[in-house]
């Protein structure tokens, strides 16, 4: 990976770490290491680091800020590209905003905020980027990405620039078409908002902000909500119900404050927060015949 580093140097990518352990780059402080991670900071940064990438037939993944993310312990093999500064633009046009891949969607909640903008409170609670919401689908508080977003433009693998709509990206419950058979890079989104009263966007916003403080287990290393729901039912309380919250492995344990959280309690391996979140689909589907699906992403080796 020396020689891919000093290439990507060479075409104008700097920011170029070999080995870089992804503990430090996800919100559960685990992971192993990436063979290269790439921080592109401009869209022909990006571009350049694709084709590099391409060139080499290397296996690469995007992450944002790593949340709704656990790495395996023996870490990512190929390229890891994660947005840098300059890759966090934001534009506001009227009722319409433009946001870089790279941008917090919690600060893009609170930004909208000051222009009166509002559809975009649900995002108040959501660690990622604007390009990691796009990607999933990110959701909360009864509202999605897919309500509100216009557009989003894509760098596809094979280094052609995209503008996706909104029906384009056939957007599902956490997911999306750039999961499937369209693998890119979303390096800006636009979001068609409406305008609201600037108190009462300021108040839901603090009331969701007080909401997850309260029922969240933000004072620990953690990726959110680790299983998605049910039809019908709520993944939290399942797991409440069979007596599995503070049942712990190794570092990792569910969370007495919220059941659907596992937390780093401290030096937590990502091996036992897996290990952690398998006994727990085996014994909601022993005890109640349920089958928990994950909406944390695992990648990487173990």
């Amino acid at each position: 990976m020396e020689e891919i580093a000093r290439e990507l140097k060479r075409a104008g990518v700097e920011d170029v770490r070999i080995g870089e352990p992804l503990s430090r780059h996800t919100t559960w402080k685990v992971g192993g290491p990436a063979d290269v991670l790439i921080y592109p900071h401009a869209k022909t940064e990006l571009e350049r680091a694709m084709a590099v990438v391409s060139k080499h037939r290397i296996p690469w993944r995007i992450i944002g800020r790593g949340s709704n993310l656990l790495v395996r312990d023996g870490g990512i093999r190929g390229a890891v590209i994660k947005m840098g500064s300059g890759l966090d633009g934001l534009k506001v046009d009227g009722d319409r905003v433009t946001a870089g891949g790279g941008y917090s969607f919690v600060r893009l909640s609170v930004m909208v905020a000051k222009y009166g903008l509002t559809g975009l409170e649900f995002a108040g609670g959501i660690p990622g980027t604007v390009g990691g919401a796009v990607f999933m689908n990110a959701g909360a508080h009864g509202s999605e990405v897919c309500k509100v977003l216009e557009s989003a433009e894509v760098l596809l693998q094979e280094g052609k620039w995209v503008r996706l709509t909104n029906e384009e990206l056939r957007f599902s419950y956490r997911t999306s078409v750039l999961q499937s058979e369209m693998k890119g890079v979303v390096a800006e989104a636009t979001f068609q908002l409406k305008e609201g009263d600037r108190e009462k966007i300021s108040t839901s916003l603090a009331q969701f902000k007080d909401r997850r403080r309260q029922t969240q287990p933000l004072q620990f290393p953690c990726a959110g909500s680790v299983f998605r729901n049910p039809t019908g039912d709520h993944s939290g309380r399942l797991i409440e119900e069979a007596g599995l919250k503070g049942y712990r492995i190794g570092g990792a344990e569910v969370s007495t404050q919220h059941a659907n959280f596992i937390i780093n309690r401290g030096h937590a391996t990502a091996n036992d927060v897996l290990t952690l979140i398998h006994h727990i689909i085996r014994t909601i589907e022993e005890k109640y015949g349920v089958s928990l699906k994950p909406e944390v992403q695992v990648v990487g080796e173990g």
